[in-house]
This record gives C-alpha cells, sequence and structure tokens, in this order.
C-alpha cells in the first residue's frame, strides 16, 4: 500500500504540472511551438503545443527528488527526456520523420541499456521461455510502438491524455499487486502531471501537447508496462500491458489493416482512426472522447481482473475481450473506413492543427 508521503507526492506531480501550465503556454509562443491556423484546421487562433512540457517536468522532478533513480529508473528517465526533447524540436521546427524515429531509436536503446528488458515469455509447454538475443527487438519494437501509438491517437481533445492517465493509474495498480512498488508509484506520478495538464486541453484546448508530448507518454508507458510485469513468470502477466493500452495499440493495428485494405501506404494519413469513426456516427467532439475514455476504463477493468485470476479463466477473458474488439471494429469500419450503418456528417474533422496517421 501506498503511505502519507507517497500521496504528497503524487499530489505534488499533479500541482507542478498545472501551475507550470501558463508558463509552458508562453515558452511555445516564445520559441514559436504554435499551430498556425489553416483552411484545413478548425481553430481559428494560432494554438501553443508545447503543452507536454508541463508533464514531462513534474514527472522529472518528482522522479529525482522523491522516488530516488537507480537501475531501470535511470534509463527511463534518460530516455524520456531523449524523446520529449526532440519531439519539443518537431513541435518548433517541423523535423523529418525519420530524425524522429532515430530520436524514439535511441531513447529505446538506452532505456534497455539501463535494464528495461522484456526477458522471458511463459512456454505453455515447458515452463519460462528464456528470449535470450531475442528480447532485445521485442523490447525495441514495444517501445517505439507504444510511442507512435500514442501519437497516432492523439486526434481530439483530451483524448490521449486522458486514455494515457487511465492507462497510468491501472499500471500502477496492477505493478502493485506484482509487488513492484517504485513502478507503481512512477505510475501514479504519471497520471497526477497528466492530470495537472488535461485542464488547459479539454475541448476547447489551450494548448496542445505536441508530439513532445505524445511521445514523452508513450515511452514512458511502455517502460513502465515492462517494469511492472519483470518478475511475473505469468503469461496472463504478460499480456496485461496490451489490454492496458489496447486503445491506442488496437487503433494502430486496425488502422495498418485499413490501409493495406485500401491499398494505400501504410504511413498515408487518413481520417478513419477510432475518434473519427465516432464522429462519422453523429457524435460530437466532447461525446466522442468520453466514450473512448469509458472504452479504455473498460479495457482497465478488465486487466485489473486478469491480474487475480488463473491463466485458463484468464485465457477466456481475453478470448471474449478480442471478439468485442473485432466486433466493434467491424461495426464502426476501422478497417473498411465505412460503418455497419453509415456515416452522417463529421462534425468536427479530427484534432485541430495536426494530420492524423
Amino acid at each position: 500500500m501506498l503511505d502519507f508521503p507517497t500521496f504528497l507526492l503524487i499530489l505534488a506531480a499533479g500541482i507542478i504540472s498545472f501551475i507550470s501550465m501558463p508558463l509552458v503556454i508562453k515558452i511555445a509562443y516564445k520559441l514559436g511551438a504554435v499551430d498556425q491556423p489553416e483552411a484545413r484546421k478548425v481553430h481559428q487562433h494560432v494554438m501553443p503545443r508545447l503543452g507536454g512540457m508541463a508533464m514531462y517536468i513534474s514527472f522529472i522532478i518528482c522522479s529525482l527528488f522523491f522516488i530516488g533513480v537507480k537501475g531501470p529508473f535511470v534509463g527511463l528517465l534518460i530516455g524520456a527526456s531523449i524523446v520529449f526533447m526532440v519531439g519539443m524540436l518537431d513541435d518548433i521546427y517541423q523535423l523529418s520523420p525519420w530524425i524522429k524515429l532515430l530520436g524514439q531509436c535511441a531513447a529505446a536503446g538506452v532505456a534497455m541499456y539501463f535494464g528495461v528488458m522484456v526477458e522471458f515469455l511463459t512456454n505453455p509447454f515447458d515452463g519460462i521461455l528464456n528470449l535470450g538475443y531475442f528480447s532485445l527487438p521485442l523490447t525495441f519494437l514495444w517501445i517505439v510502438g507504444v510511442s507512435n501509438a500514442i501519437n497516432l491517437i492523439d486526434g481530439l481533445d483530451g483524448l490521449a491524455g486522458g486514455v494515457s492517465a487511465i492507462a497510468a493509474v491501472t499500471m500502477g495498480i496492477v505493478s502493485l499487486v506484482e509487488g513492484q512498488a517504485a513502478v507503481a508509484i512512477s505510475a501514479f506520478v504519471l497520471a497526477a502531471g497528466i492530470a495537472g495538464f488535461l485542464p488547459y486541453n479539454f475541448y476547447p484546448a489551450k494548448t496542445f501537447m505536441g508530439d513532445g508530448g505524445s511521445n514523452f507518454l508513450g515511452f514512458v508507458l511502455a517502460c513502465i508496462a515492462i517494469l511492472g510485469t519483470a518478475k511475473s513468470a505469468a503469461l496472463i502477466s504478460l499480456l496485461i500491458p496490451i489490454v492496458i493500452l489496447g486503445i491506442p495499440i488496437f487503433d494502430t493495428f486496425f488502422a495498418i489493416l485499413r490501409r493495406i485494405h485500401k491499398q494505400a501506404p501504410i504511413f498515408k494519413p487518413d481520417k478513419d482512426h477510432l475518434h473519427h469513426r465516432l464522429m462519422a456516427m453523429g457524435m460530437s467532439h466532447r461525446r466522442s472522447v468520453f466514450t473512448i475514455y469509458l472504452i479504455s476504463a473498460f479495457f482497465s477493468g478488465v486487466a485489473i481482473t486478469l491480474s487475480f485470476i488463473t491463466d485458463p479463466k484468464a485465457m477466456l477473458v481475453l478470448g471474449l475481450l478480442l471478439l468485442a474488439i473485432v466486433l466493434g471494429a467491424d461495426k464502426l469500419g476501422l478497417v473498411t473506413g465505412e460503418s455497419k450503418e453509415g456515416d452522417n456528417k463529421i462534425l468536427s474533422p479530427g484534432k485541430p492543427g495536426k494530420v492524423e496517421l
């Protein structure tokens, strides 16, 4: 359980993030990290897009001065700093996608060097399967993949932040169940930092988190997911992070399938992500966001439940969940781009100021 000083630490993370937001917005204007209104965008004014700095600052301060950084957490903080800095530069100067990818790869490499690693999987036929050298590409793909997945769902005001906060709280709870107190505290600190940012990001937003913020959140969540289940030998424990991050992971997966189905380049932007499909069906901006919050909370509830039940029952729950995901995706048209019930006029073309991937 968490003691009173720990609760104060978590509260401090939220306060630091919240009170630093006005300064961060001023810095964004001074550095030119702003989104200009254009014909394809719905916002009518210049919007700062450096809000992720507040979350980054609160997480780093609380980690350095209160949690105590050693071992894998060194790699987590250095890697998080790399992805945030590269993302911030992109928010200011519009970097090449390859440079951003290089930054993510470097951050993943640093985290892995300090011990953030998926080292084994459960072999259902003969106990534990040590991955050996295969742990390197598996960990690398997980960290880079989740970092980009969070960025891809950053399509509506408050969406990526809220989903990430729900995921962080859930990872904190699961980490406590797994006996990983330090990881749990890091997850709750991250969630508090997001909570301090969200009042400035709910529709209509006063600021965007930017690529620096979304990449930072994705990277930290990916690392926490690994560290939170690092000592568990249960197959289900290794699948729980996928359930927790179900929204960004499956949205990205269906985006890839959709572009293959349409014979379009995988990296070609489109507007058929989950939030786009909900709005195409007639939902408002706010309702779409809160609907996805509810779906994310449902996934989190399933993940926590999986932590307390045996593997056979857990596999049944996972099978039912996967079936529900496939049926829901088919009804919404996440693969084809067309829902079963037909689309109404889209009420808003996605996140102001950002081309959706």
